[in-house]
């Protein structure tokens, strides 16, 4: 699973959000602009979140070295007076690339900033730990690494989903430790989501188990909802029923797992695209593919009891998806969700804009791209009155860039 970095093109875009009346037919908003940042050729897996004083931070990695055999997981920061210089959180020739499972940051309410990663444990192919470092200074300087889980065993742990959290962080993640084969009988458990707390000072919560049986590597989501806690994610069924789940909590208390939809899709492996949700005091919005039946579809949901309900599905696709979604809450009630297309020529990343009723804006290509597994996942997150969309574009000759796109009325 180890990826070919140097076929990497991710981009981050921004936009300017507005309200827009409610119509039969809504207009188009989103308005692509210039290019804000770039790092050089073979950078990728790029991540976006929202600081804890409204900053966005991007998370990286990209080659390392004077023979680029090893890797290095970056940050840069993005305030009103434009973009940081590119810092180093973490370097190393045990850095585990996946291009589906991807660093990401948190910023505590103190300015704390909470980076995670991957690392190789024992030779393996699939060893590998969650690792966290903490930097007090935004980035200029970083503590020792220190595993995010309790379990040492040389199994597979990621996808993690982070968020800023009371007076620190909390994050979800999948917990491989069943899957050591059992001496007695040769049998695998299954994987596991579990969930702990992050303080500024590197003290970890007690591990909760959320699920103990999930799809094996679909992206976690985590969102605050008022003063709680919702996670998403693929969940597994004894036979084989892979459709996303929610649980809420806060702290060690967290709901039985509940269907966010009942699909049905009966798939026997991990289709490797997970659920994405974004919340504020009540409502919550939710993006999540599908292939059952055989027909892709990428759909959103709300909800407006904190994630205890979801309206109906809406299909927001134009036809031919290959998932990878992202979705972000606007203040008028709409959300935005990207994924990405496959059309009938060029696969594209699409953004659109979608509301309760199931009224929606003709979709915005973000880019064109390609439908292979290094293209990524599109990333996006809201800060303030913009949306910054981050993607990968695979190209020979690609890099990390920053590109603006405005949604105007």
């Amino acid at each position: 699973m180890k990826t070919d970095r140097t076929k990497f093109l991710p981009f981050v875009l921004a936009a300017v959000l507005c309200g827009c009346a409610a119509e039969a037919e809504r207009k188009m908003s989103l308005t692509r602009g210039d290019v804000e940042f770039e790092r050089p050729s073979g950078s990728g897996e790029p991540h976006l979140s929202m600081g804890a004083r409204g900053r966005a931070v991007l998370t990286w990695i990209e080659p390392d070295g004077p023979d680029g055999e090893a890797s290095a997981v970056r940050l840069a920061i993005r305030d009103e007076y434009g973009w940081s210089a590119p810092r180093t959180v973490r370097a190393t020739d045990q850095l585990f690339v996946n291009w589906a499972d991807f660093p990401s940051s948190a910023e505590m309410p103190d300015g704390t900033i909470a980076v995670h990663w991957l690392e190789k444990v024992a030779e393996a192919p699939y060893a590998y730990h969650v690792m966290l470092a903490l930097s007090p200074d935004g980035g200029a300087t970083w503590s020792e690494p220190f595993p995010a889980h309790d379990d040492a065993s040389p199994t597979e742990h990621g996808f993690v989903s982070m968020v800023p959290w009371r007076t620190g962080a909390a994050l979800t993640w999948l917990d491989g430790r069943a899957m050591v084969p059992n001496p007695e009988d040769g049998a695998r458990g299954a994987m596991s989501v579990r969930f702990r707390t992050l303080e500024p000072d590197g003290h970890l919560g007690p591990e909760v188990l959320l699920d103990d049986r999930t799809c094996e590597c679909c992206q976690t989501a985590l969102a605050r909802v008022g003063q709680g806690l919702v996670a998403a994610y693929r969940d597994r069924s004894e036979s084989e029923v892979r459709d996303i789940s929610v649980v809420r909590g806060a702290g060690e208390r967290w709901t039985e797992p509940a269907a966010l939809s009942t699909d049905g899709w009966t798939i026997p492996g991990c289709p490797v695209n997970g659920p994405q949700l974004s919340g504020d005091e009540q409502a919550i919005a939710s993006a999540w593919y599908t292939g059952v039946g055989g027909t892709p579809r990428v759909y959103a949901a709300f909800s407006d009891d904190g994630g205890a309900t979801f309206g109906p599905r809406i299909r927001v696709d134009d036809g031919l998806p290959l998932g990878r979604v992202d979705i972000e809450r606007l203040d008028d009630g709409s959300a935005v969700a990207v994924w990405l297309e496959a059309s009938d020529a060029t696969p594209r990343i699409l953004a659109r804009r979608v509301w309760p009723d199931g009224s929606m804006e003709v979709p915005l290509m973000i880019s064109e791209t390609a439908g292979e597994r290094s293209s990524g996942f599109p990333r996006m997150v809201r800060i303030g009155d913009e949306l910054l969309v981050a993607w990968t574009l695979a190209t020979d000759d690609g890099g990390v860039r920053v590109r603006s796109v405005r949604i105007a009325d």
